[in-house]
């Protein structure tokens, strides 16, 4: 598809404006210093190792925090699971006057696999996040050896 006359100008107008500003911005950067190292971290090196320290603790601390809530949220999930396979079953329960019908075994077969089944899942999970908040408090104890050294 050929751009006419005006199409054509306004493509390359809009080309110059954009390179135009894309310049703008690396010159206002580099003005203000965003690519300079500050001399002041350098001249006080304990003091950012006292910082790296506290915020190590500050990462430790929360990585516990969502832990936890990590874990109430799995368990909350678990037991939003068990009362929907409950609910499930009670209602093919009713609507088959419990007469002990095939449908009514096989509803509470599944229940019974659901509930096993969600016990398993958030087994797994809770274990799962436990890796992952120690993994996250050996990698902050590193970092922490690490700058002590």
């Amino acid at each position: 598809m050929k751009l006419n006359y005006f199409m054509k100008k306004l493509s390359i107008a809009r080309r110059w404006m954009a390179t135009t500003v894309l310049s703008l911005s690396a010159i206002a950067l580099v003005w203000q210093g965003a690519f300079f190292s500050h001399t002041a971290a350098m001249a006080a090196p304990t003091a950012n190792l006292i910082l790296a320290t506290d915020v190590g603790s500050q990462v430790q601390g929360k990585a516990s925090v969502d832990a936890g809530r990590a874990k109430n949220f799995i368990e909350d999930t678990k037991d939003k699971v068990k009362r929907t396979a409950n609910k499930n079953a009670d209602r093919v329960d009713q609507a088959t006057d419990d007469n002990g019908s095939f449908v009514e075994r096989k509803a509470k077969r599944d229940r019974d696999r659901i509930e096993q089944r969600a016990d398993e899942d958030a087994a797994r999970t809770k274990k799962a996040v436990d890796n992952t908040k120690n993994a996250v408090e050996r990698t902050v104890d590193s970092i922490k050896d690490a700058f002590s050294n």
